[in-house]
């Protein structure tokens, strides 16, 4: 009995090597690649990246997946400003690794490279940034200044390691207190300012206008009055009496007692 069984166990070990052998693979989930690793050959495979799908392989090597999706971590900053104010910064950092660089990027640095690389670093740049700049700009006028000078900081160092930095965002800025009432404060009044200014601007143009309108009357009247005459008055003067004179209207004429005298029309209906 026992020598019959010990016949049986190399069937039954070379059956379940066989069945191991056919089912060991590593799936690379869509949006994924993989590197692929030889525990007995020369460990990472350089020049060959694993795209989705099933991808078979002896169950003592491994395949190393990667997302090449575009990530998103966020990062809480403590930086000081120029002046030595302190500031919170919450970062947004969207990124991911260069895809055909993959097998690089496994030896040099390894799949946790967002901790081991991406975060020490931008924490770096952005505390070296801030110092740059007072906190009103990093508040307020000068936070897409700041926001660019980190993407591209960020970028240059991450091009060598093999990470791709799609963008940078600082989504939230807090200041002092103190600080955050002055700069309130300054841009209430500069808004202020800026509205009395368009206030007088408006004013001058609406004086000028009026200057203008006064001028042109000014110099119509002038340009009527002068052609204004005595001579024209009186024609006019003969032309409408003419014209009633040969109206059916019974009308009595006066005439004036001197040369320059219009005459008086009185008249009525019959």
């Amino acid at each position: 009995m026992d020598t019959r069984r010990l016949r049986r166990l190399p069937l039954f070990i070379l059956a379940v090597a066989a069945l191991g052998l056919v089912g060991c693979g590593t799936e690379v989930p869509s949006g994924h690649r993989a590197v692929f690793f030889s525990k007995f050959g020369g460990g990472t495979e350089f020049g060959q990246i694993y795209d989705e799908g099933f991808n078979w392989h002896f169950p003592w090597n491994s395949m190393l997946v990667y997302k090449i999706q575009t990530q998103e971590r966020k990062e809480d900053l403590v930086v000081l400003s120029s002046d030595g104010a302190t500031i919170r910064l919450e970062v947004s950092i969207l990124f991911r690794p260069n895809q055909s660089k993959l097998d690089s990027l496994q030896v040099n640095i390894g799949r946790d490279y967002y901790n081991v690389a991406l975060a020490p670093t931008i924490r770096g740049i952005a505390r070296g940034v801030a110092g740059r700049y007072k906190p009103e700009e990093i508040y307020s006028t000068k936070r897409d200044e700041l926001q660019q000078e980190i993407i591209n900081e960020l970028t240059a160092q991450m091009a060598d390691r093999h990470i791709i930095v799609e963008n940078v965002l600082v989504r939230d800025v807090q200041i002092p207190a103190k600080i955050s009432e002055a700069i309130n404060f300054k841009l209430t009044a500069d808004q202020e300012a800026q509205r009395m200014q368009f206030t007088i601007e408006k004013e001058k143009l609406e004086a000028d206008r009026k200057r203008i309108e006064a001028q042109g009357i000014a110099d119509f009247q002038q340009i009527v009055a002068a052609g204004i005459t005595p001579s024209y008055l009186k024609w006019k003067g003969i032309e409408a009496t003419q014209k009633i004179a040969e109206s059916p209207n019974t009308k009595i004429v006066i005439v004036g007692n001197s040369s320059g005298d219009l005459p008086i029309i009185l008249g009525g209906d019959k």
